[in-house]
């Protein structure tokens, strides 16, 4: 069975986490079906910097995009809703991570 990941970015931090994880697990496993959907202030912060090794698998928040007014990003997804992609995906068998920004000790 095949690894499906969704990597759920709600901020600025969370996204660069989670463009790492998504690099971490891409080479760990390189089959893996992984996502990165951003939503609030991940949008923003995803279309000001785009990230040529994680952006074909990212997917942006429609209804954050409308909210915040930027331009679409040429190449990169949009979902109408990034909580109902995400709900809509895990009974597929997607498991949810979501990246918190920081430095965690064990």
């Amino acid at each position: 069975m095949t690894d499906r990941v969704i990597f759920h970015a709600p901020t600025a931090g969370s996204l660069a986490r989670a463009r790492r994880n998504l690099l971490n697990f891409r080479a760990m496993a390189p089959a893996a079906e992984l996502r990165i959907i951003a939503n609030a202030a991940a949008v923003a912060a995803a279309l000001e910097h785009p990230d040529p090794d994680t952006d074909a698998q990212l997917v942006l928040c429609r209804t954050s995009l409308t909210r915040q007014g930027p331009n679409h990003y040429a190449g990169v997804a949009e979902t109408d809703s990034a909580v109902v992609a995400i709900a809509r995906l895990q009974p597929a068998c997607w498991q949810y991570i979501r990246p918190y920004p920081g430095t965690f000790h064990a």
